[in-house]
């Protein structure tokens, strides 16, 4: 149904809070870039009206530090722009202190604590290799 792929992959010794938080900072990087995932509201028997939501499926996805190291590394060599959470974020309040905090690192020595991309199904699945399902 789709020719592209959601993939959220989070480094696998976060704490559950940690993991939901990066989760839903990087799918917003992803409707940012891609706006066209989003579908219409929706309206429950009432005619009470919720936010859209994404038409296409998201797959989360767990892996080590080198294995997210090697993720990045293949997505940055494949062109693919990613929403990427590095670990100095947790400790920042605000956007611009995480702009601040991301800055300070290359793909070399980021400690990637999870990324998100979408991609061509083929192409997803080459950089995301190695990771497993989140638990």
């Amino acid at each position: 149904m789709f020719d592209t792929k959601v993939a959220i992959v989070l480094r696998n010794d976060l704490e559950n809070w940690q993991s939901l938080n990066v989760t839903a900072f990087l799918m917003s990087g992803i409707v940012a870039q891609f706006p066209e995932i989003i579908g219409e509201p929706y309206k429950d028997r009432d005619n009470n009206i919720y936010n859209p939501l994404s038409r296409q499926p998201v797959i989360v996805l767990s892996a080590d530090a080198a294995t997210m190291a090697k993720i990045h590394r293949r997505a940055l060599e494949r062109g693919v722009t990613t929403s990427l959470y590095v670990e100095e974020m947790f400790s920042t309040g605000h956007d611009e202190a995480n702009r601040d905090a991301f800055g300070q690192f290359s793909p070399e020595d980021a400690k990637a604590v999870g990324i998100a991309l979408r991609a061509e199904k083929r192409v997803t699945d080459k950089i995301i290799k190695g990771a497993k399902m989140h638990p």
